[in-house]
């Protein structure tokens, strides 16, 4: 029998090269940090994914999962929601919340990044080229392993970043994070036990919800660049979030959704971390040259993994006395779609 962990370790190293090296966070020449990352974002993904499609649920559930993972990630391993003077930048100055001690631009858009695009695109990508998309990819072992370097991924994260900096959030602080992180778990699985039957109508072309897709989230990564007052961001954020999801949601409720739209999604939010990476300053110092040629190295790597995903996605072809552009019963039947909320 043929090994399935193959897709898994795509996903780990997936994950951490998308959510930083894509992004342009980091430049090609800390590909060494890879090592370490990998663990804490490919692992979460991975384990995320495994949760998910052993118990038949979509994907509501992987971005609440992914949405719990930077809660986690952001309020405990980093501190990014409660330290004040992360990283040197003052993110938490622009629309404080002071009884929470956090910002609420910071907070929404940091939570979108790894919701999106640290954890979901990856996961769709990977199970576009899979030939085994919504079957679980490891065992009791290749689980345990998992869970160890995921473990291992966060235990290093916060060791370093208490080393660069002592701040320490409050125990109240730490257990609004375990509330929250725990009440999306249940969120994800209330979601995933609530299957919705698809109705009749049509829905957008497949390339339009791929070209919606890189607008809405070109439009997302440029508001966090511009130097606009707090709370009007906040509420672009939010606007922005609840506009999308029901637009989303809405479209996949209907009989013409297939996985094509799916990735269509997935696909214009990567190529948006794609061209992001041009004008974005990596944390690690890189020659503007240097950082160039990376930016490039990963933007087509991107562009690869694209086109290899569109040719695993076969064309829906509707069966005799279906309507045109519909999935075929299969895929309708699947619980693997935005619809299975």
């Amino acid at each position: 029998m043929k090994r399935r962990f193959w897709p898994a370790i795509g996903l780990f190293f997936l994950a951490p090269l998308v959510a930083e090296y894509l992004l342009g966070n980091l430049p090609i020449t800390a590909l060494f940090a890879l090592v370490g990352l990998a663990g804490l974002y490919g692992g979460g993904a991975v384990l995320i994914r495994e949760f998910v499609r052993r118990r038949g649920w979509g994907y509501p559930s992987i971005l609440v999962l992914a949405l719990a993972y930077g809660v986690l990630e952001e309020g405990v391993t980093t501190q990014s929601l409660f330290n004040p003077n992360y990283a040197d930048l003052r993110l938490l100055d622009s629309g404080h919340i002071g009884f929470l001690g956090m910002g609420a631009p910071w907070t929404l858009m940091v939570l979108t990044l790894h919701t999106v695009w640290s954890i979901t695109v990856p996961i769709v990508l990977v199970e576009a080229v899979s030939k085994r998309p919504r079957e679980p990819w490891l065992g009791k072992v290749g689980l345990a392993v998992m869970s160890v370097l995921f473990v291992l991924g966060v235990a290093a994260t916060t060791l370093i970043q208490l080393k660069n900096d002592p701040f320490v959030a409050s125990p109240a602080q730490f257990t609004g994070v375990a509330l929250v992180f725990f009440a999306l778990i249940g969120l994800a699985a209330k979601l995933g036990s609530d299957v919705s039957r698809r109705g009749p109508g049509g829905v957008p072309a497949v390339w339009l919800v791929g070209l919606i897709s890189l607008a809405v989230t070109s439009a997302f990564m440029l508001v966090s660049d511009l130097d606009l007052p707090g709370w009007p961001t906040a509420a672009i954020y939010v606007v922005g979030w609840v506009v999308a999801s029901l637009l989303v949601l809405f479209w996949s409720r209907r009989e013409a959704w297939t996985r094509q739209h799916v990735l269509a999604l997935a696909s214009g939010a990567l190529l948006t971390y794609a061209w992001h990476a041009f004008p974005e300053s990596p944390v690690f110092d890189a020659s503007k040259t240097v950082d160039l040629i990376g930016n490039a190295v990963f933007a087509a790597l991107a562009l690869v993994l694209l086109w290899f995903a569109w040719r695993r996605v076969a064309v829906v072809t509707p069966a005799a006395g279906t309507t045109a552009g519909a999935p075929t019963v299969d895929e309708t039947i699947r619980r693997d779609e935005f619809s299975d909320s």
